[in-house]
């Protein structure tokens, strides 16, 4: 190399020092980020909510919680391992009903003699989600061998048997018209529709469990959101993509599938136990197969394999009949139920039912990607990139020069 190279070369720029953890950004960077300011401007919004909305729209943001939390065990079920449920609501169904026989008190209603354990509720709560996870273990070994289109029609015999279950034991479940489900009560605090003013603005159940249902839901997200991230999740991916490759490097293909079925189904539970407390009475026509194909739009729409995702696709999927419903008088073509128009409920499952169809054609992602899409920022066009390889004495790291100028009567 010359010597006029050699002292050009302490005049390189230096390349900008990699952040810790293998060129990751700062924690500094990551506080200046325009999503960071979005998440913390929209979790003070979920906040106050509750001192400025009323009992309707509480609840219809309370139900979007209950489902994108099951959504959010589906998702790591359906879109990070690829197995394909279809009875996700039987799960659903455990942790409602299995609060209520847990928490609730023997008692006769509606011509049933109901059983009731009588525990307190916070541990029925638990037992249930528990519950609901040992109804998915009993599923998992066939959850563990079957795969595809097979395992989906496994799991649809799960909705006629609940089905048949919740209409028939009525000593447990309370028949046709269901059974109350008793308020949640943890370190003394209930969440009845006893009212609490706070900042003069009066809280009664709803606005109680609003906070209930933001604890359950962060808790469910960064749970799975560590899972998917983690050595968990990079095996159940493997598996989705490649599963022979993936039993071939070691990875325990039939434990993975059983494994992240039982705790779909836990999640599955926990969305139970939060729809029992917001509807305040359990329904057996409720748990049904419009529910099963209601949480697979929202994971589809919201976007496969990711926790936004899943909760992005809850909040359409849920809210959009609650908009319709409350705004009915003014949106054409839709009407109030019962007066010989478009319903509510029909006009939300086509327009969800489009919404599937537009993102599996034109939006795999989902629309948790779109958002992302968004603020991505773009890389630099003279950025220079890393290289594996050390520069060789012969081969400088120094940016390209110039190629001197062609004389006038050279060829291009």
């Amino acid at each position: 190399m010359s010597d006029t190279t050699a002292e050009a070369a302490p005049e390189a720029p230096a390349a900008p020092a990699a952040a810790p953890g293998g060129g990751a950004e700062s924690f500094t960077d990551r506080l200046r980020h325009p999503r960071t300011y979005a998440v913390l401007i929209g979790s003070l919004l979920l906040l106050v909510l509750p001192f400025y909305l009323d009992r309707f729209w509480l609840q219809a943001g309370l139900f979007a919680m209950a489902a994108a939390i099951g959504a959010i065990g589906l998702n790591m079920l359906t879109g990070a391992t690829g197995q394909l449920s279809m009875g996700h609501a039987f799960f659903l169904a455990v942790g409602a009903y299995g609060y209520c026989v847990l928490a609730g008190e023997s008692s006769t209603e509606n011509g049933h003699t109901l059983t009731g354990l009588g525990l307190p509720t916070w541990l029925a709560a638990i037992l249930a989600v528990l519950l609901a996870g040992a109804a998915g273990g009993l599923f998992s070994p066939i959850a563990g061998r079957l795969r595809g289109a097979y395992l989906g029609i496994a799991t649809l015999a799960l909705i006629f048997i609940g089905q048949h279950v919740l209409f028939n034991a009525g000593s447990l479940t309370g028949g046709y018209n269901g059974r109350a489900v008793p308020p949640l009560s943890l370190f003394g605090f209930t969440f009845d529709d006893t009212e609490v003013v706070v900042a003069a603005v009066p809280f009664g159940s709803s606005e109680k469990l609003w906070y209930a249902g933001l604890a359950a839901l962060l808790l469910s997200a960064l749970f799975a959101r560590g899972v998917l991230r983690g050595r968990p999740g990079r095996a159940m991916n493997a598996i989705r993509d490649h599963r022979i490759a993936a039993g071939v490097m070691g990875v325990p293909v039939a434990r993975y599938r059983a494994g992240v079925f039982v705790l779909s189904s836990m999640y599955a539970g926990l969305a139970g136990v939060l729809l029992a407390l917001v509807f305040q009475r359990t329904v057996p026509e409720y748990f049904g197969m419009i529910l099963s194909l209601e949480y697979l739009a929202m994971i589809v729409i919201g976007g496969l394999g990711s926790v936004a995702g899943a909760v992005i696709g809850a909040a359409f999927v849920t809210l959009l009949p609650q908009v319709f419903t409350h705004y009915s008088d003014s949106l054409p073509l839709v009407s109030a139920p019962g007066t010989g128009g478009l319903a509510p409920g029909e006009a939300s499952r086509y327009l969800y039912g489009a919404a599937v169809v537009a993102v599996v054609l034109f939006l795999p992602g989902g629309l948790a990607r779109l958002g992302l899409a968004r603020t991505r920022k773009p890389s630099a066009p003279n950025e220079p990139k890393a290289t594996k390889q050390s520069a060789s004495p012969n081969q400088s790291a120094l940016p390209k020069q110039s190629a001197p100028p062609k004389n006038p009567g050279e060829k291009s």
